[in-house]
């Protein structure tokens, strides 16, 4: 039997599981749909236009789950966590509400003219409304990114009965910790929708369209990949760095660092065991946690016995953290060599075209396994160092979470199985064809609609 707070716990997760995909899309894929544009009207070459068509269906139903998904989460902060907003709601609210203003305002004010405009609007004001999104979506971001980081670094605030107050908005907004994770949630996002535009572009050249629109997009998104990657690993060094300054219990549960040591091993495989406090069958390279973390062989490490009673479970850290990474290695790896052998002969093979279809969906997986990595590993603590996750659970029964937590997962697989879906089906069907009203436009000349 699981109790009503892990319950709730997993139900968050697992809705934030499945939000997190699409705004993770639609992010990066919002700029490069602005480059397809922008490359149309510098060259009038139709395969970037190709591009565009085709990429601003996948990223309308993107959009679409990520609105609505996001407005499930919202309702459990009233729900199964009303001494999250109790507390902090002083600091969060405001926050959250920035983020929503920028996606109305930017966002939903401007995506029809993305969508819907070409050919009906100038050239110019549908180029300019597409650059609106782009700066919604990332917008948007920043402010949820704002939020994240000040939960694990808060900063800017005074407790007064029980409640945080802020005490400087500079402070709060511009945390310690913001460059660090929005920069690597933003390069997150470009890595995930350039393996989802090379991906569906090797699928579709799988079967036997190759077309220049078809490869302009397989292009994009394998240089983008190749350029980005190793961009992400040294943003992600970097922000492991920060992360032992403030957050050493978390660092310990990724290393599984037991006892305080010089010369920590960097883990390659182990099997964490809480109850005996030890690791079971340890893999690792002598010194290599002290040498990355410390940039010292000898460099000391807390260990998780220093923490006990508040560091975060440790196992589901300590794995998610080497998927994360595997996976990143095995896109660094995928990426050069598509690169590579564009850059040689203009095409790809068929092997790698069929590997770039296998690793379609991988910015997902690093993307969710670094999320599990930051959210758990901030346990037993809901915002670090003031609020346990404990402390702002709400009286809601584990019955009742349960029922609703299987309702909302058997929902999620059927909606994501339907999402990568209609994916392959338009990739199937490939780009439409440009309309005699869609070239007038391009020319500058706005037509006026005929519904």
């Amino acid at each position: 039997m699981l109790d009503a707070l892990l319950l709730a716990r997993i139900q968050f997760a697992a809705n934030i599981t499945f939000h997190i995909l699409f705004p993770t899309i639609t992010i990066a894929l919002a700029w490069l749909l602005l480059f397809f544009k922008l490359r149309f009207n510098a060259t009038g070459d139709e395969k970037w236009m190709e591009n565009y068509r085709f990429w601003v269906k996948i990223f309308a139903v993107s959009f679409a789950l990520g609105v609505v998904s996001g407005i499930t989460m919202s309702f459990q902060f009233g729900t199964n966590w009303p001494g999250f907003m109790e507390t902090v709601g002083n600091i969060a609210g405001p926050l959250l509400s920035f983020e929503i203003l920028s996606a109305f305002f930017f966002e939903a004010t401007f995506l029809a003219i993305m969508l819907f405009g070409y050919g009906r609007v100038s050239n110019r004001v549908h180029t300019v409304s597409t650059l609106i999104v782009a700066i919604g979506t990332t917008l948007s971001a920043f402010w949820i990114m704002v939020l994240s980081a000040w939960m694990h670094v808060p900063v800017g605030f005074e407790m007064i009965d029980g409640q945080a107050h802020p005490t400087s908005w500079l402070e709060i907004v511009f945390n310690p910790s913001l460059g660090y994770r929005l920069t690597h949630m933003l390069i997150a996002s470009g890595l995930t929708a350039a393996f989802l535009i090379a991906g569906i572009s090797a699928y579709r050249w799988l079967r036997g369209d190759r077309t220049q629109g078809v490869n302009a997009g397989l292009k994009t998104g394998v240089f983008l990949a190749a350029a980005l990657i190793p961009v992400q690993i040294f943003v992600g060094d970097l922000h492991g760095l920060h992360t032992m300054e403030h957050q050493p219990a978390k660092v310990a549960a990724i290393e599984g660092v037991w006892e305080t040591q010089r010369g920590a091993p960097l883990l390659l495989f182990a099997l964490p065991d809480e109850e005996a406090r030890e690791n079971r069958f340890p893999i690792g390279i002598p010194y290599g946690a002290s040498l990355i973390l410390k940039h010292d062989p000898h460099g000391e490490i807390l260990g998780l016995n220093e923490f006990e009673g508040e560091h975060p479970p440790v196992a589901p850290v300590f794995w998610s953290f080497r998927i994360m990474v595997g996976v990143g290695l095995l896109m660094l790896i995928v990426a050069w060599t598509a690169a590579w052998q564009l850059w040689r002969r203009g095409d790809v093979s068929r092997r790698m075209a069929q590997v770039l279809l296998g690793m379609t969906f991988s910015g997902w997986v690093a993307t969710v396994a670094g999320w599990y990595v930051t959210e758990i590993g901030r346990q037993p603590w809901l915002v670090q160092g003031v609020l346990t996750t404990a402390d702002a659970a709400g009286p809601v029964p584990a019955g009742m979470i349960g029922t609703t937590l299987a309702m909302y997962l058997t929902l999620y697989a059927v909606l994501l199985t339907v999402y990568i879906g209609v994916i392959f089906h338009l990739a199937r069907k490939g780009a439409p064809a440009a309309t005699t009203r869609d070239t007038d436009a391009a020319d500058g000349n706005a037509v006026p609609s005929q519904a």
